[in-house]
C-alpha cells in the first residue's frame, strides 16, 4: 500500500509540474507574441483597404511605431466599393485608445522588404479620440506588388528604346540616312577631307601675314592705328565727361542754365508770360486776339474781300478808266500818242525855253 500511495503521489507531483510547465510556456508564448498584459482591457476598431497585401491575424499594431495591439481579424468585406474591398479588425488597448484622434490613418507597412507586416496607426491632430467599433480611415501606400508593376512597365518601355535603337543602328550599317551615308559612303567621306585639308590651309593663311585677315591680325602698323583710334575715342570719352562735370558745377551757359536758381526763374517767368500772352489771344483779348476771335473784323475782312473781287471783275470785264485802259486797245494807243507828244514838247522845251517864253513888259 505504501508504494501505490508514493506512485499516485509521484504522477500528481509530476502532473502539477507539466500544469505549472504548461503555464509558463504559454505565459512566456504571450509575452513574445508582443502583449502587454493578460488582464487589461481592450478594445476593436476597424479600417477598410482594397488589399490585404498578404497581413495575417495576430499581426502587430502600431501607433507611430509604439506597439498599442494586434489584428484579430482580416477578411473579405463583401463590398465592392473602392477601398473598401478587405476588412481589418484591430484589438487595441484601452490605455492607448485616448491617444489615437478619430482622424488618424491606418497603412500596412513593414521593417523592410522582408520583413513581417504590420497595421501603423499614424496619428491625427483631431482632440476627438476614438471610441471601441469605430472606423478608422486607411492611408493608400505603394506595396511592394506596385513596384513590381511599375518596373515591368519601365523594363517594356527600356525594351521598346532598345529595340528602336537597333533598328537605328541597322540602318547606319546599312548606309541608310545622312549618318549612314556619312559612314560607308567614299565620296561624301572624301569631300569632308576635302574640306578639312582647305581648312587647314585658311588657318595657315591666318596664321600668316598674307591676305587681309592675315595683315589684319599680324601687321603692327594696323595694330597701331587701331589703337589710336581706341585712345581718340578714350580722348572724346574724356571730354565729354569733363563737360558734363562743367555742366554740374555751372559753368558755361548751359551750366548756369541748369544751376542757376535765378535764370530758371526768369525762364519760369517768361514761360508763364508766354502762357498769359496765348490766353489772351485766345480770349480775344488785344490786336491779335480781336484779329483771330472777332466775328465782326472777320465780317469786314470778308466784306473787303468781297469788293475787291467786285473791283477785280470790273476791271476785267472793262469797266471804269482803269477797265478800258486795261481791255480797251483805242484808249491805250490815245494814252500812248499823248505820253508820245508830251515827251516831244518837253524835249524840245528843254533844248529852246525861250521859244514858249514870251516876256511882255508894258509901261502905264
Amino acid at each position: 500500500m505504501p508504494s501505490a500511495d508514493k506512485a499516485k503521489w509521484a504522477q500528481l507531483r509530476v502532473g502539477l509540474m507539466a500544469i505549472v510547465a504548461l503555464v509558463i510556456l504559454g505565459y512566456l508564448i504571450f509575452l513574445l507574441s508582443g502583449s502587454h498584459g493578460l488582464f487589461k482591457g481592450k478594445s476593436t476598431i476597424y479600417t477598410f483597404m482594397d488589399d490585404s497585401a498578404a497581413i495575417s491575424d495576430g499581426a502587430p499594431v502600431t501607433v507611430n511605431g509604439i506597439a498599442v495591439g494586434r489584428i484579430v481579424h482580416v477578411g473579405l468585406s463583401g463590398s465592392r466599393e473602392r477601398r473598401r474591398i478587405v476588412k481589418v479588425d484591430m484589438e487595441i488597448e484601452n490605455d492607448f485608445m485616448p491617444s489615437i484622434p478619430i482622424d488618424s490613418q491606418a497603412a500596412i507597412t513593414a521593417q523592410n522588404l522582408l520583413g513581417t507586416k504590420f497595421i501603423n496607426i499614424k496619428k491625427g491632430q483631431s482632440p476627438i479620440a476614438v471610441k471601441n467599433g469605430a472606423e478608422l480611415k486607411a492611408k493608400e501606400l505603394t506595396t511592394i506588388d506596385d513596384f513590381v508593376e511599375q518596373g515591368n512597365t519601365t523594363l517594356s518601355a527600356l525594351q521598346d528604346i532598345v529595340t528602336k535603337a537597333g533598328g537605328i543602328v541597322d540602318q547606319v550599317e546599312a548606309g541608310k540616312g545622312t549618318i549612314g551615308k556619312l559612314l560607308v559612303d567614299e565620296t561624301l567621306y572624301n569631300r569632308v577631307l576635302a574640306i578639312a585639308d582647305e581648312a587647314q590651309k585658311l588657318t595657315a593663311t591666318l596664321n600668316s601675314d598674307k591676305g587681309t585677315i592675315g595683315k589684319l591680325l599680324h601687321d603692327e602698323r594696323l595694330y597701331d592705328d587701331v589703337r589710336g583710334s581706341i585712345q581718340d575715342v578714350r580722348g572724346s570719352i574724356t571730354r565729354i565727361n569733363t563737360m558734363i562735370d562743367s555742366l554740374e558745377q555751372g559753368q558755361g551757359t548751359a551750366g548756369k542754365f541748369l544751376k542757376d536758381p535765378a535764370l530758371y526763374d526768369d525762364a519760369r517767368k517768361t514761360i508763364g508770360d508766354v502762357r498769359q500772352m496765348l490766353a489772351d489771344i485766345n480770349a480775344g483779348k488785344g490786336t491779335v486776339g480781336k484779329l483771330l476771335k472777332s466775328e465782326e473784323l472777320h465780317n469786314q475782312i470778308q466784306a473787303t474781300i468781297g469788293r475787291m473781287d467786285t473791283m477785280l471783275d470790273k476791271i476785267n470785264s472793262g469797266q471804269g478808266t482803269i477797265g478800258q485802259l486795261m481791255v480797251n486797245p483805242a484808249l491805250y494807243e490815245s494814252l500812248d500818242g499823248t505820253t508820245r507828244e508830251l515827251q516831244g514838247l518837253l524835249k524840245d522845251f528843254r533844248s529852246n525855253p525861250k521859244k514858249f517864253l514870251h516876256i511882255k513888259i508894258g509901261l502905264f
